[in-house]
């Protein structure tokens, strides 16, 4: 969808991301032979059916997301925005507008996965905590020793990119609660360097923790849709 930008033509998924987007037509085929046997009754199929084709969409929209914000990333050169010139500074720009879309996208997807995954496993999450996140059903998930097989593959995963998860979250609940993230940055600089030129948050961290959100988002995915189709076989 943005390659375009780029003069480049459309992606072709390749490695985890084609994986977990065939696990997803997969699972979505199994879902829709169900339902045309008659097997729908309570319209859960269904359900399940939607939000599948939802999580494809966010999918792809976290992965342009990530995909765009590195190739701006790499347009630019200088640590300051007062010393870019204004093609620089318009790169910068959108570095910062793709890069804010794909870390909160991360959540958003997560969030969303959560939400297939609570009402497929049957885990009733809600009655723990009425607004809950993918993260609270993956806990429930532990707590209550359910889908084993399942449950510590997702924890693995979690626990290997927990230190950028935990960065990603901060700028996302910044962002969304107090301010802008960039300017957040440029606020503690303003009290450590008072009266000093601000230098450019770390992009090139801000860069690894958006891919690891991304391939915890994926691989996240790709585990839970494996688990579903094997569910929707038996």
């Amino acid at each position: 969808m943005l390659r375009f930008l780029f003069d480049e033509p459309p992606r072709e998924a390749t490695g985890c991301l084609e994986e977990t987007l065939r696990l997803m037509e997969e699972f979505g085929s199994l879902v829709s032979k169900r339902i045309a046997a008659g097997q729908d009754a309570d319209h859960r199929l269904r359900k399940y059916e939607i939000w599948t084709l939802g999580l494809r969409s966010a999918l792809d929209e976290l992965e342009q997301s990530s995909y765009a914000a590195s190739h701006y990333k790499q347009k630019i050169r200088l640590v300051s925005v007062q010393q870019m010139s204004p093609e620089e500074r318009l790169n910068y720009s959108r570095y910062v507008y793709y890069d804010k879309n794909g870390f909160i996208r991360v959540f958003s997807l997560l969030d969303k996965l959560g939400t297939l995954l609570n009402e497929l496993l049957d885990m009733r999450t809600e009655k723990v905590k009425a607004h809950f996140s993918y993260f609270t059903v993956l806990r429930n998930m532990r707590e209550r020793k359910a889908h084993p097989e399942l449950t510590w593959k997702l924890n693995d995963v979690k626990e290997k990119y927990k230190e950028a998860t935990n960065r990603l979250r901060k700028r996302r609940n910044t962002e969304i609660h107090y301010m802008n993230s960039e300017m957040h940055d440029d606020l503690i600089q303003s009290h450590r360097m008072y009266g000093e030129e601000a230098k450019l948050e770390n992009i090139e961290q801000q860069a690894i923790d958006l891919s690891d959100g991304v391939t915890l988002a994926m691989e996240s995915m790709r585990l839970s849709f494996q688990y579903g189709c094997k569910l929707m076989r038996n």
